[in-house]
């Protein structure tokens, strides 16, 4: 018995090794690299922190309207990304493409939420980033 816990433990730690933790100024690189706008920068990396610390491959609980949030910006599957094998809904996506380390896809579908919403669309920057920003200055 406690043989399959271990191999469970260590098969669950290499699945999560895959994933991207990026540091905050890691992230504030990524995100100049991927064209977002400077002067929301600090908007971006608080809205990060807030919905995914950071993590790529974050998968949210499922939400009270039964759809979920995936990825780096934590994009709602209800609207902006498919659950399928085929790309779909508003960013023409799947929820996978999300996940990945390579976080074009998923910039390329954050900001065209906020394009159409603002920073609204997401409940980790209305709760946390309206009355104080992360200090970015050394980035």
């Amino acid at each position: 018995m406690s043989k399959y816990v271990i191999l469970l433990a260590l098969l669950a730690l290499a699945l999560h090794c895959d994933a991207k933790r990026f540091t905050r100024c890691g992230l504030v690189q990524e995100l100049r690299r991927q064209g977002f706008d400077e002067s929301l920068m600090s908007n971006w990396v608080c809205l990060v922190e807030n919905e995914s610390g950071r993590f790529t491959d974050k998968i949210g609980k499922v939400n009270k309207n039964g759809s979920r949030d995936y990825g780096l910006f934590q994009i709602n599957d209800k609207y902006w990304c498919s659950t399928g094998s085929t790309p779909g809904k508003d960013c023409h996506v799947t929820c996978n493409q999300l996940l990945t380390d390579d976080i074009s896809v998923a910039a390329t579908c954050a900001k065209k939420i906020y394009k159409r919403h603002k920073f609204d669309a997401w409940y980790g920057w209305k709760n946390h980033c309206q009355h104080g920003l992360p200090d970015i200055s050394d980035c």
